[in-house]
């Protein structure tokens, strides 16, 4: 491991510390280095406060070493004025000589800009270090503005004989009290949650994080006639919901319910109509619950980033609605309460 990469490194494990705060702003990390002493340290903490550059350069103690340091920073400074002012401005300001940079921040107002605002005063910008790394880390981020879509995260649970229903759909028992857990800390990580309309009837979902702590994500019900009743516990005022239909009427919701009205075809509705719509909401990372129909449409569309999938191996259903199919390679299992929860990714 480089010197290099062991800063960077020490940058990730900051920007980490913002997780569940920063969004939809990435999480990212900054250290400055002196005479090859950490002397400063930063993360940005939350969407709208300082970010991480403006911490780190707050932290050092002497101010006059700054201008014979190295700021290391997991994402590109930025070079535009938003809800706070520009950080490539403040490093020039500071005349740190040198900058090194995991990622260059793909966000339309900086995408290199602040790189080059550093290197027009004469501030040495290297690129690229643990790229990949810093790319897992804001994966939500990058999808969402690199692709103009959501990062998307299947989730589902089927039986040890591959059922994620019984007959008729109706729902089956498969996770436990610990696995609940973890699927409420994965929707509090997660700023939308999807569902079809057959998981809408049959599970009346609530699609709210209860058994972890954190904020609602935005539920967004795929209900092509607007067949699901307005009481049903996914229009509840505990969190905003998009019902998205081919009717051109708003139905009978409460203020927190929006309707977008999108095209549909014979497979559901329109993926490259549904991804505008979540981009335009703002929807950076979703996860999509079901049903089996849903999800495989996904799948079969390729639009979709990572896959979760959990698996009682206690339990037999014999009969019901099968779980989707993909062919794809694990990235990797953990057991929890028993259960084993697989990890896929999309490598298309």
């Amino acid at each position: 491991m480089t010197l290099d990469e062991m800063y960077m490194r020490r940058c990730f494990q900051l920007a980490e510390c913002g997780k569940g705060h920063a969004a939809p702003n990435p999480m990212v990390g900054a250290v400055i280095v002196c005479d090859g002493e950490i002397i400063g340290e930063g993360y940005h903490r939350k969407c709208g406060g300082p970010h991480a550059e403006v911490n780190a350069v707050a932290s050092v103690v002497d101010k006059s070493k700054l201008s014979r340091s190295t700021m290391y920073v997991s994402l590109e400074p930025c070079a535009h004025w938003g809800k706070t002012p520009p950080c490539a401005e403040l490093i020039i300001k500071h005349r740190i000589p040198k900058v090194v940079i995991c990622n260059v921040d793909p966000f339309p107002k900086v995408d290199g800009r602040g790189v080059q605002m550093l290197q027009d005063a004469g501030v040495e910008v290297k690129t690229g270090v643990l790229a990949d790394e810093g790319w897992h880390l804001n994966r939500r981020f990058f999808t969402f503005h690199s692709q103009r879509r959501p990062y998307i995260i299947l989730k589902w649970a089927e039986s040890a004989d591959g059922f994620i229903a019984g007959k008729n759909g109706n729902p089956i028992k498969i996770s436990t009290p610990e696995t609940m857990r973890y699927v409420h800390k994965l929707r509090s990580e997660e700023s939308g949650i999807l569902v079809g309309t057959q998981t809408a009837l049959n599970d009346n979902p609530s699609l709210t994080v209860r058994h972890w702590s954190g904020e609602n994500p935005t539920r967004i019900l795929l209900d092509r006639n607007l067949i699901v009743p307005a009481d049903s516990k996914c229009f509840s005022s505990d969190a905003q919901t998009i019902v998205v239909t081919v009717k051109s009427n708003n139905g009978n919701y409460q203020s927190n319910v929006k309707v977008a009205t999108l095209p549909f075809d014979t497979n559901g509705v329109q993926m490259e109509a549904l991804m505008k719509c979540l981009y335009e909401s703002n929807i950076q990372s979703l996860i999509v619950e079901g049903g089996a129909r849903t999800l495989q449409a996904f799948i079969n569309a390729g639009i979709w980033d990572e896959a979760r999938v959990e698996r009682n191996p206690r339990l037999l259903i014999r009969e019901g609605v099968s779980a989707p199919r993909f062919v794809v390679d694990l990235d990797r299992i953990e057991e929890i309460d028993g259960n084993l929860i697989t990890y896929y990714r999309n490598q298309k």
